[in-house]
């Protein structure tokens, strides 16, 4: 195991280490190099989320840095782990510099390694020295950030322009004690993926799933006409969405009300009906663990399977694969979104999944200006445009929903690949989306779970609950 739970509990141990301190000015300034593998969005690095920390005191060579803005502006640096979040940003610097020409801002951008820049940051934090003006946090990581005095400056005063508009609960996992830290990219709202076409050509009509036991049903249904070679769906054992979905729900968490980690109830409810789906030929395991991977992706284009949950930033993996060898996965017109089925009706239907929270931190030369442009950038209307329309994510900022000009735009990739518009099911399910709470006890839980639990339940047929109160006693001795 024991690779990842190291290095959960490396990171948390680390964090509580950090201490108030003052440091000004920049971080390192990294020399000129180009990225050779950039990552496409926040979704590839949560796949990273799990990798070993990088070894303290290594010197980190950066794989792209590039410099916006004038000579005269007040400098800055950022770093990222995903260059397209860095592309986009230096996109936004020129709008904010256009529009304020008394505030100029010139910042360089440096993008790290997912592992090395959280650890970079972790270190120039805990010395005082050394960090960056604004840097992005993945949510994972977002809680080793918030130990003790966070080393991070509040964003409360520079997001209230755009509060009103804002969906609360993505901000609320970036904050400690009613103090914004991290400013979102996405709700990260988990739908259902369907196959539309194929689920008609075995009468299957996915509208009329509004529960579990209807889409068991379903199910059932897809296998008889199909001879058993498609079924509805995959089962993960390397990621946790399903179980995440069960939780929203049920409107349970992690934690208790003292913060410790315990396995929520739901969580039998939904394996079990998982491995009652594999013993009944009703699902398959995913190739790889998991949909985000080139198997699990590969499975769905063989049409394998005809429906699966993932938040809504999975559509950009309709569109292109990070390989760059196919152009896209599907055809146009085939697959329709929809809120996820539930165990009763009236339930939420939906939970956020996946995120990056971006900083000011508390050595920023002028944390007021970073923090003022960093929130224009990603919660105001005209960010939250540009990052929907370059990046393709269900954006925090709500006003974005109701403007026809953009959810009805039919010339935008995403809303001409899919059969129904994502931005409806957005506005159908928009008090429905659920937040889970994550802490460093709760990665050990999640590694738990997806190195050993789901391969012995979904893989090896465990008893459930018994797989579940390992996973407990583990984390127990954790916390």
């Amino acid at each position: 195991m024991k690779r990842k739970v190291l290095s959960a509990v490396l990171c948390a141990a680390m964090a509580t280490s950090l201490f108030a301190g003052c440091g000004g000015g920049s971080g390192d300034t990294a020399k000129d190099t180009s990225a050779d593998n950039a990552a496409t969005d926040d979704a590839a690095a949560d796949d990273a989320a799990g990798e070993d920390l990088g070894e303290e005191g290594t010197e980190v060579q950066a794989d792209a840095v590039s410099t916006v803005g004038p000579d005269s502006g007040t400098h800055m640096e950022m770093w990222s782990f995903v260059e397209l979040h860095n592309n986009f940003y230096a996109k936004m610097l020129e709008k904010w510099n256009e529009e304020n020409p008394d505030r100029q801002i010139q910042i360089t951008f440096t993008t790290y390694p997912f592992a090395d820049m959280h650890n970079k940051l972790i270190m120039a934090l805990q010395t005082g020295d050394g960090a960056p003006d604004l840097c992005d946090i993945e949510r994972g990581q977002f809680p080793n950030f918030l130990q003790g005095e966070p080393q991070l400056y509040a964003l409360n005063d520079a997001l209230a322009p755009y509060q009103a508009d804002l969906v609360e609960s993505r901000f609320d996992i970036y904050a400690k004690d009613g103090t914004y830290y991290g400013a979102p990219t996405h709700v990260g709202a988990t739908v259902m993926y369907y196959n539309d076409e194929l689920l008609q050509s075995f009468g299957v009509d996915y509208t009329t799933i509004k529960t579990w036991d209807d889409y068991t049903a379903a199910a059932e249904k897809v296998k008889e006409a199909s001879n058993g070679e498609v079924t509805m769906t995959s089962v993960d054992t390397g990621g946790t969405d399903w179980l995440w979905v069960a939780m929203a729900e049920h409107g349970e968490d992690y934690t208790d009300a003292d913060g410790k980690v315990t396995v929520p109830a739901s969580w039998e409810k939904m394996l079990t009906m998982q491995q009652g789906w594999i013993n009944d030929g009703l699902a398959v395991v995913s190739p790889d663990g998991q949909l985000d991977t080139e198997g699990g992706r590969q499975i769905i284009m063989d049409q394998k399977i005809a429906s699966f949950p993932k938040a809504l930033w999975y559509m950009s993996r309709f569109l292109s694969y990070s390989n760059g060898e196919l152009d896209t996965m599907d055809a146009p017109g085939k697959w329709a979104i929809a809120p996820c089925p539930v165990f009763e009706e009236g339930q939420p239907r939906s939970v956020g999944i996946g995120g990056t929270g971006t900083v000011v931190t508390n050595q920023s030369a002028d944390p007021a200006l970073a923090a003022e442009f960093i929130s224009y950038a990603k919660c105001s209307y005209e960010g939250c445009v540009g990052i929907w329309e370059e990046l393709g994510f269900d954006v925090c900022n709500t006003s974005v929903w109701a403007d026809e000009a953009i959810t009805k735009d039919t010339s935008n990739q995403y809303i001409a690949f899919f059969k129904t518009n994502p931005f409806d099911v957005l506005n159908e399910i928009k008090d429905e989306i659920g937040a889970v709470t994550v802490n460093s006890n709760v990665f050990i839980l999640q590694d738990y779970i997806n190195v050993n639990s789901l391969n012995a339940i979904m893989e090896d047929g465990q008893d459930v609950a018994e797989a579940l109160q390992e996973a407990q006693d583990a984390v127990d001795l954790e916390q």
